[in-house]
Formats: C-alpha cells, sequence, structure tokens
C-alpha cells in the first residue's frame, strides 16, 4: 500500500516542486498566458478526450455534478460559522471554504490513484467547481459580475456539453479527432502542476498559524460533507470516493487572485493556499489509503 501511495503523490510533488524551484531560482513564467492556455485549450480537449471512450453512464456523472454543488452550498453555509470561530470576515472565508484545488492538484491525484476508471469523475466535480467559482466567485468578488456572459465563454461548458451529448448516444469520436484531443490534452495536467508550483513559490505567507488551523478545519468539514451528500445521492462507490476525495483538496489558487482582485486579506488568504497544500501531501496519503 506504501508504494502504491508514494506512486500517487511522487508525480504531483515533483511536478509542483519543478514550477516551485523554477521560479525560485528567479526564471519567468509566464502565468497569465499558461493559464488560459490550459484551460480554454487544454482543459476542454481533456474533458473531450478522457469522457468520449469513458464507461460511465451519464446518470451517475449528473448526480457526481450535483453532488459537488451541495458540498459547494454547505461549505459556503459553514462558513457563516467558521468566521466568528477564526475571527475573520465572512467575505474573507467564503471562497477559501468553498473553491478546493480540483484541478491543478486533484486531476492528477485521481489519475494516477483510480485510473482512467475514476478520471470522468474527478472531472465532473472540476468541472461544476470551476463553473460555480468563475460565476457566483466573479459576482462576489465584482459589483459587475455578468455570471451568463462568463459562462458563455467558458469553453469547458461546451466541451461538457459534447462529451454528454456523446455518452447519451453512446457514438465515438472519429480516430483523426480523438487522436488530436489526446495528443492537445497531454499538456495539460503536467501544466496545472507546475503552475501550481510556480504559483506557490510567487505568493507570500506571513500567517502559517492561522493558515494550518483553517486547512485542518475546512478539510475535515469538506470531507465529512462530501461522505454524507455521496451517501444521501447513492452515488457509485467510485464516484462517492473521488468526490470525498476531490472536495477535500487545499485551497485552490484562484482564491487568492479573487482576493487580491476584491481587496479582502490576499495575504491572509496566501497564507491558507500555502499551508493547505503542504498540508495536503500529509494528509491525502492517509485519505487515499481509506477510500482506495
Amino acid at each position: 500500500m506504501l508504494a502504491e501511495l508514494f506512486a500517487v503523490m511522487a508525480p504531483v510533488f515533483v511536478g509542483a516542486s519543478l514550477g516551485f524551484l523554477w521560479i525560485r531560482m528567479g526564471h519567468a513564467y509566464p502565468v497569465e498566458f499558461v493559464t488560459k492556455l490550459v484551460f480554454n485549450i487544454g482543459t476542454p480537449a481533456l474533458i473531450l478526450a478522457s469522457l468520449s471512450g469513458a464507461e460511465i453512464d451519464a446518470g451517475s456523472f449528473g448526480r457526481t455534478m450535483l453532488g459537488t454543488v451541495l458540498v459547494l452550498v454547505a461549505m459556503g453555509l459553514l462558513t457563516f460559522a467558521m468566521a466568528p470561530l477564526l475571527r475573520k470576515d465572512w467575505r474573507v472565508l467564503l471562497s477559501p471554504m468553498m473553491y478546493p484545488n480540483t484541478g491543478n492538484m486533484g486531476l492528477p491525484v485521481t489519475l494516477y490513484a483510480f485510473g482512467t476508471a475514476g478520471f470522468a469523475f474527478a472531472i465532473a466535480v472540476m468541472v461544476t467547481v470551476s463553473l460555480v467559482q468563475f460565476t457566483f466567485g466573479t459576482v462576489m468578488t465584482s459589483r459587475s459580475g455578468k455570471p451568463l456572459r462568463t459562462l458563455a465563454r467558458t469553453p469547458n461548458v461546451y466541451a461538457i456539453l459534447i462529451a454528454l451529448a456523446i455518452l447519451l448516444t453512446d457514438t465515438s469520436l472519429p480516430l483523426w479527432l480523438d487522436n488530436t484531443l489526446d495528443l492537445m490534452s497531454g499538456f495539460t495536467v503536467p501544466l496545472m502542476l507546475i503552475t501550481l508550483g510556480v504559483s506557490l513559490g510567487s505568493i507570500q505567507v506571513k500567517s502559517l498559524r492561522s493558515g494550518v488551523g483553517f486547512s485542518l478545519l475546512r478539510t475535515l468539514a469538506a470531507a465529512l460533507l462530501a461522505s454524507a451528500i455521496g451517501f444521501l445521492l447513492e452515488l457509485p462507490p467510485m464516484a462517492h470516493s473521488i468526490l470525498v476525495l476531490q472536495m477535500s483538496m487545499p485551497v485552490a489558487v484562484f482564491n487568492y487572485l479573487f482576493a487580491q482582485r476584491a481587496g479582502r486579506e490576499p495575504a491572509y488568504v496566501a497564507s491558507l493556499v500555502f499551508c493547505s497544500t503542504l498540508l495536503s501531501f500529509l494528509y491525502l496519503p492517509l485519505l487515499l489509503a481509506y477510500l482506495m
């Protein structure tokens, strides 16, 4: 079991470490360009490449997305209980509480832990979190937020709709298109991990103690809520496990960017991102040992 856990976590750690060391050595890294490349090209290609040939029924996929939404709502409501406990404005904690790193870290961990069979469920969670974050999150951080326009400009939305249509009609993509998507999706996971490391190496951390406390409370709450909601929705065992795993991921880096945009204690949110990510290398092996 230890060898299996090491095989899961080692690629994630090495990939993030490469990005961290790269930026710490003073090399340039176009974070904005890479993020747009991954989000607008790599991730849609990954969704289509993974779901077009996945052995998953649309019902389970849909219930996994619904379960993700319910966990996000529950975590949002829990923020109002966490805020006085941590002596912080609920607006500062809302985004870090709700949005885990289901992309840069969640997808690689799930891929190596559960293989292609579980990867489709991981994508269902990641896409749902992204859609909520870039619509509701935009409204919360900007007075002129336009969620419908944001939704219409999100390539992942169209990729997931096409993939669901393929699943429902039991059709297959032409070989040339399948090969193209497989090629284009290949750079997505490595760049996600390297960009995660670059982001961690770029942010300034000032409050380690509060970051650790928040991370432990958030992880425990997310795991318990995801487990309960997955049970209530009667998710298949693998989908249930992946929902718990994905929602227990550390705080997403995008939360720091949203905090900067809104002017809501970005230094504090940076500490939450940094501490939760480092702690994840300790608690994720334990969680995986239970789930696997």
